[in-house]
């Protein structure tokens, strides 16, 4: 006892000089930390606050019931899990999810890359800088635009790839309501919107990379090719290691608003998602409960991938984000 009591003694002084040094900071720096306080209360406010509805998860819970049935009603344990694990759409919305979220991660993880090593070869300043604005402006547009235009181009009433068909003696072709084309669609829209902006991070590790290192491999004779295989790449991997480990944590994240703006009945079995399933049941149906138990399983899921998937770059020796 008096061991103890002698420990924290020893301890206190420190603890309050931890304390002074951490106060000192803050007042030092206390126009950084008013910069990021916006952004902390977001994430508190619509983040963690939030995160005790969880609980809606393992109770049955009626929409009417008003927020303290959130604490009046009765556990019921896994029971709307198990519920969702053995109903029919289970395999189906995990099978769609990870297909369209494997695709886009397949064809448009790369393409950033792919966007930014050529960006980085234009030597014209002036071509260089309208390559870049042109490529970045499809993020700025709304997922909503987005999905007009291709309603509009892919029309079978008009739309230009289905007029260039029927051209060249084809027939029309019900692209949005067919199973077979769908996800294809999808996934080139998707590319085509995040494409030069994703390339923005990888434009910026490659300006940090050394100029000597082009001008001793262009002594030695490498060419454009070689140089951006053996110098670019490498120098910008501890970047595209980071960016590959957060598109694996978000993989059961397919596209919430793109899906739900461009499915319909006809495709759902190639199109429904753990999102728009859980938009279903929670909005559309009113099952809270069940709905929360479907959201909760996705974002487990994701913090394992994200686990899985940092530890796999860790083991390869390379950088991960934590």
């Amino acid at each position: 006892m008096a061991a103890s009591k002698s420990f924290r003694s020893a301890a206190a002084p420190g603890l309050r000089a931890s304390r002074r040094t951490l106060w000192t900071a803050v007042k030092l720096h206390k126009f950084y930390y008013l910069l990021i306080l916006p952004g902390m209360l977001y994430f508190v406010v619509f983040d963690y606050i939030p995160m005790f509805g969880v609980m809606i998860a393992f109770k049955d819970i009626s929409p009417f019931a008003g927020v303290d049935a959130i604490f009046r009603e009765e556990w019921v344990g896994l029971k709307h899990f198990e519920r969702f694990w053995n109903s029919y759409y289970f395999w189906n919305v995990m099978t769609n999810t990870l297909a369209i979220s494997g695709y886009k991660l397949l064809f448009g993880f790369p393409a950033s890359i792919v966007l930014a090593l050529l960006i980085n070869e234009l030597r014209n300043l002036v071509f260089k800088r309208v390559v870049q604005t042109i490529s970045y402006l499809p993020h700025f547009i709304s997922n909503v635009v987005v999905a007009g235009l291709a309603m509009m181009v892919l029309s079978t009433d008009g739309g230009l790839i289905n007029s260039l068909i029927v051209r060249f003696g084809g027939e029309p072709i019900h692209f949005l309501g067919s199973p077979e084309h769908f996800r294809s669609i999808l996934v080139i829209s998707h590319v085509w919107q995040t494409v030069g902006w994703g390339s923005i991070l990888y434009l910026a590790a490659m300006s940090g990379i050394d100029p000597g290192l082009y001008e001793a491999a262009k002594i030695d004779g490498a060419g454009r090719f070689r140089q951006a295989w053996h110098i670019t790449l490498p120098g910008i991997s501890p970047v595209i290691a980071i960016m590959l480990v957060l598109s694996i944590g978000g993989l059961l994240n397919a596209g919430f608003e793109q899906v739900l703006l461009l499915y319909s009945p006809a495709v759902y079995e190639v199109a429904d998602i753990i999102d728009t399933y859980v938009y279903r049941e929670g909005l559309t149906s009113l099952n809270y409960s069940f709905a929360t138990a479907v959201g909760l399983f996705k974002n487990v899921l994701a913090m394992l991938l994200i686990l899985g998937a940092n530890y796999a770059a860790k083991r390869m020796n390379q950088t991960g984000i934590w």
